[in-house]
């Protein structure tokens, strides 16, 4: 698949995938979700963000699971 989006570019962020016309990441972006900002809440907050480009960068990141490595987190004893 191709992404409209999202660009990688060795002199922006040292090569991190990044909303194209922006130095916003994939990774910021999904720290904002997992901070429980919405789409449409970074989309206002950032207007010079295209909805489109915000979600295909969650796209973007989700196409990537599938070569995830996993990492065993143990609780600890609180």
């Amino acid at each position: 698949m191709e992404f409209k989006y999202i660009i990688s570019d060795p002199d922006i962020l040292g090569g991190k995938p990044i909303i194209k016309g922006t130095r916003i990441s994939i990774q910021l972006i999904l720290e904002w979700i997992a901070s429980g900002a919405s789409v449409k809440s970074i989309v206002e907050e950032f207007p010079h963000l295209p909805k489109e480009g915000v979600q295909e960068a969650i796209l973007y990141a989700s196409r990537f699971l599938d070569k995830e490595i996993l990492i065993e987190i143990k609780a600890s004893a609180a």
